[in-house]
């Protein structure tokens, strides 16, 4: 795959393609400005002479007059340099031509180009040549050629259009340049976010960007960037927790297991003394087992690996049959159960009955002696409800978001005195987001309430 162009460069490419229109835009709206003055003064010069001219034949024209005329015809073009005049009467008489260019092999206009100006060259010089008919007193209509030559301005005009194109082009070079500057220095606030990026590692993920030293269009980028390390913080000090966890938990039973063996081996014993022993034992390994089982259900099910088999499943008779299992212990406990409503939802039956089973003992565990569990069932348009209801002491606040992380204990001196290994309610979580749904934890002072809401 071909690696996407420096986006310096891109930005170089495109001021420099902006200024190079600019550039050509004002080349060209000057040049044409100028060029058009020229013809304008030239056109004004014209007519000045044609005006004077056609004063000059406005009387009678007899041998004196032209004599004086022709006189006057020279006066006329004393002011103006470069120009040229040529006056011949309706027969075609030369009347009038001044030295220098015969303007009689210039050819005639057309018509409907008489009084339009003309530009002409002998392969010397270039003239702009005004043609116009004159209808006088006598002989007329006279035919008046007049011109001047430009040779000039047209000069003047290339070497000004040579210098404004070198002007445009360097203006472009010079822009591109300014603009790779600018575009360089306007990087250095993200070249340095990136270099502060660059030196975070495992140990400094506190580490946080400031969003107000940087530009306003990088500002959600750090905010976001600043998000992401408060996740990847969190995940870590989670890691680093569920290693020492997993530690922990597996290093009682396998003590006990140490200890138990030790002793069985320290002196001969009967047959039904080492029976015991094994069976003590055996309670360990199921412990190892379940916590085992539990740690591989996540790990399957943070992968996408538990996706749900759905089918039609009847919650209240699954409540029911909990209530049957759990029935023994809970009269130990002397904790009685009560559900209320009923409810349809879609689901794997397994994968609920395990997430109810966990909440169910969990709640029983927590509830004191002579109170009641609850579990109650309901549902709307959108959704299925199940909550689990039980008295007790409530759970403080700042532990309510933390109560479904796996081996998270509200009692920090993690004595087991009976308990699970913590990974029960991770596991229902688990569950339940993997069939799309919520888990809510609230806690007061007339017990705690985990609440379920599962889709249709």
């Amino acid at each position: 795959m071909r690696r996407p162009t420096s986006l310096t460069l891109r930005l170089t490419l495109l001021f420099s393609a902006v200024a190079t229109v600019v550039f050509l835009a004002f080349g060209w709206i000057i040049g044409h400005s100028i060029e058009n003055h020229f013809v304008s003064e030239d056109a004004s010069e014209l007519k000045i002479i044609l005006q004077a001219v056609d004063q000059s034949l406005a009387g009678p024209t007899s041998q004196n007059d032209l004599l004086r005329i022709k006189q006057r015809y020279d006066d006329i073009l004393v002011g103006h340099h470069g120009a040229l005049l040529h006056i011949t009467d309706a027969s075609g008489k030369t009347l009038y031509s001044s030295p220098g260019l015969d303007l009689s092999l210039v050819p005639p206009p057309e018509q409907h180009l008489q009084g339009s100006i003309q530009q002409w060259n002998d392969t010397k010089k270039n003239y702009r040549i005004l043609t116009q008919q004159i209808a006088g007193q006598s002989n007329g209509p006279y035919t008046v050629m007049i011109a001047v030559a430009i040779d000039f301005h047209l000069h003047f005009f290339k070497e000004f259009r040579r210098t404004l194109w070198l002007m445009v082009v360097s203006g472009v070079v010079v822009m591109g340049l300014m603009g790779w500057i600018a575009v360089r220095q306007g990087h250095q606030p993200l070249h340095h976010m990136v270099d502060q990026v660059s030196r975070i590692s495992a140990n400094q993920l506190n580490t946080r960007l400031s969003p107000d030293t940087v530009p306003t269009e990088l500002t959600e980028l750090a905010v976001s960037f600043n998000e992401l390390l408060q996740r990847m913080e969190e995940a870590f000090i989670r890691l680093s927790n569920f290693s020492a966890d997993i530690a922990h938990e597996l290093r009682t039973p396998v003590t006990n297991l140490m200890t138990q063996t030790q002793v069985a081996l320290s002196q001969a014993r009967s047959a039904t003394e080492y029976q015991e022993i094994l069976y003590s034992n055996m309670e360990e390994y199921e412990r190892i087992a379940q916590m085992i089982g539990d740690m591989l259900f996540l790990a399957k099910a943070d992968n996408g690996l538990n996706p749900p088999n759905a089918v039609d499943i009847d919650l209240e008779s699954e409540v029911r049959n909990l209530f049957d299992y759990y029935e023994a212990w809970a009269e130990e406990c002397h904790v009685s159960l009560a559900l209320e409503g009923n409810a349809h939802v879609n689901g794997d039956r397994l994968m609920l009955r395990r997430a109810l089973s966990n909440l169910l003992s969990n709640a029983i565990r927590h509830t004191p002696a002579d109170n009641c569990v609850t579990i109650k069932l309901n549902r709307d348009e959108n959704q299925v409800l199940i909550v689990v209801q039980n008295p007790g002491t409530p759970v403080p606040t700042e532990h309510l978001s933390k109560l479904f992380d796996r081996f998270y204990r509200i009692d920090p001196s993690r004595q087991r005195s009976g308990e699970g290994a913590g990974l029960g309610l991770a596991i229902v979580k688990s569950i339940v987001e993997t069939h799309g749904g919520k888990i809510v934890a609230t806690s007061n002072e007339t017990g705690t309430q985990l609440r379920i809401s599962l889709p249709l």
